[in-house]
């Protein structure tokens, strides 16, 4: 039960390793997918988490060698939010950024496409803001957590920062 039948160091070394591919793998996903989690996105993470205890362990299935993973899961999660709020580099790699879905009352192609959003999808997002269409609104973006953010045309005030915004992206 608490006989290991890999060296610890081994299962931490793994463990770190499938951390990072997740991580990666994750990210690649998109932003739209991690914020919208539909029942079948939550299969495939829970499948993923049953396919990738092998590679943590290998044919380990101690008390002990769990508990070095999970351990080892915590440690690398709880060093890689330190790092990510030191680095912005690292923040935008981890995160993303924010991605401009419509300006100035016209869709931008180019972000619908990047992110893999259709004009239904954005358009869903407008109305529960509670703009009726395209035309009506200033600026439309998809943050880092998969939320949209709608600015109305008649929100003055934040034009100026928004524009900056724009030319950055």
């Amino acid at each position: 039960m608490f006989h290991l039948a890999a060296p610890g160091w081994q299962i931490a070394v793994r463990t770190v390793i499938v951390y990072v591919a997740l991580l990666g793998g994750l990210r690649l996903m998109g932003k739209r997918e991690m914020g919208q989690m539909t029942v079948f996105d939550l299969v495939v993470l829970l499948v993923i988490s049953n396919a990738v205890q092998n590679a943590m362990v290998g044919q380990d299935t101690s008390v002990t060698g769990g508990l070095i993973a999970a351990a080892c899961l915590l440690a690398v999660n709880r060093l890689v939010a330190v790092l990510r709020l030191r680095s912005p580099r690292l923040r935008r790699a981890i995160e993303g950024v924010p991605t401009v879905l419509v300006s100035h009352g016209r869709f931008v192609e180019v972000g619908l496409r990047r992110e893999g959003i259709d004009r239904t999808e954005v358009e869903t997002a407008l109305r529960e803001h509670g703009v009726a269409n395209v035309e009506s609104v200033r600026l439309a973006v998809l943050e880092p957590d998969g939320s949209i953010s709608v600015v109305p045309q008649e929100t003055g005030t934040m034009h100026i920062r928004h524009e900056k915004f724009l030319k950055h992206n």
